[in-house]
């Protein structure tokens, strides 16, 4: 995620704070300085929503650890304003295994919370709920009420919460995922209306959450929808076989003139036959500027991802997300035998949703 830096690891697992986090840390520190508390009441401040991101750390790393589990990696973990987000390699396919990932952070917080509840009985006694806020009270009593909100909200049954994920768990095992997830796209979508609603009645952050899930809701049906129409096609279908290579030693210029003089915009680098890099217009553009006289050889990315030609167009989709690039060499035998790009995916998916649509046109 762009924006954001790496501050550690836990369990092996990329730990990253997002820019825009900083603001939230200026707004809590700021209110209990205006309140007149001083230094004191600053640090007191920023070590509790320090420890409420704790808290969200350990919500992700439940996911992360359950995924790990059945196999599935996570990329990172990174903090943002409105919490953390966990980046897994991918979810189950096993509803059953997608309902004990997204029942893990949860949980996690549950746990937080019991202990928390045992630690004021034991020791610092109760306060009353009305002297209670996000700056004020017993910290631990604090702490205890917010992972138990944390647990209320991810429950909501929208996506990309927790709930939406258990809700479409539930019902893909009683239908087929992409109905099961289309369902559930619509319940989250159902609830941003009356999140966006009630927060015109009242509290405007409500206004925000409903456009995030909003969004979420939708992105998450679409993706479902995509990834099953591209699974079990092969590579072959969406992959460009007419195309151009350039060599380690030929010059960005050359490059330029490609493109210019033809429709491809990513070009395999070769030496010997061999693909030894991608030049990819993007980096192609950005040398320009700075290193015009260079070759390909020195701007290509060296680092890249290949498919086979036996793959997947699934795979192929998963990788170009993956890598953030937008074209990816298909190999046969070791040798260059085409390109897949998110074009060619994106061409494929209109053919097959035009190919749907007619039909069920012609059965009606």
């Amino acid at each position: 995620m762009a924006w954001s830096w790496t501050i550690g690891k836990i369990a092996g697992i990329d730990m990253k704070i997002h820019a825009t986090f900083i603001l939230i840390l200026a707004w809590v520190g700021w209110g209990h300085w205006q309140k007149g508390e001083g230094v004191a009441g600053v640090a007191a401040g920023l070590i509790f929503i320090l420890a409420l991101f704790g808290c969200v750390v350990l919500h992700e790393l439940g996911h992360a650890l359950a995924a790990r589990r059945y196999g599935i990696g996570t990329k990172d973990i990174t903090l943002l304003p409105i919490g953390g987000v966990a980046r897994l390699d991918r979810m189950p396919e096993d509803p059953r295994q997608e309902m004990v990932v997204a029942l893990a952070g949860p949980a996690v917080n549950v746990v937080i919370a019991g202990l928390l509840f045992v630690w004021v009985q034991l020791s610092e006694g109760w306060q009353p709920l009305s002297s209670l806020n996000l700056t004020d009270g017993s910290m631990a009593e604090r702490l205890m009420i917010v992972n138990l909100f944390l647990v209320g909200f991810n429950m909501l049954p929208a996506f990309p919460m927790d709930g939406g994920r258990v809700l479409r768990a539930f019902l893909a095992t009683r239908t087929d995922y992409v109905s099961a997830t289309q369902t559930a796209a619509r319940v989250g979508q159902g609830m941003a209306f009356l999140f966006g609603f009630l927060g015109l009645l009242s509290n405007p952050f409500l206004m925000f959450i409903a456009l995030f899930v909003w969004i979420g809701a939708g992105q998450e049906a679409e993706m479902v929808q995509v990834k099953s129409v591209l699974s079990g096609a092969p590579v072959g279908k969406a992959m460009q076989t007419h195309f151009r290579t350039i060599g380690v030693d030929d010059s960005l210029d050359y490059a330029v003139q490609l493109i210019l003089t033809g429709s491809q915009h990513d070009f395999p680098v070769v030496d010997d036959e061999a693909v030894v890099g991608i030049l990819l217009r993007a980096d192609l553009f950005s040398a320009l500027s700075s290193k015009a006289s260079a070759t390909a050889g020195e701007v290509m990315r060296k680092d890249f991802p290949v498919l086979d030609a036996s793959d997947k167009l699934e795979d192929a989709f998963r990788k170009i997300q993956e890598c953030e690039c937008t074209t990816v060499p298909v190999l046969k035998d070791g040798k260059l035998a085409g390109l897949v790009t998110s074009e060619n995916l994106g061409e494929y998916l209109m053919i097959q949703a035009a190919k749907k649509a007619a039909t069920v046109s012609a059965s009606k």
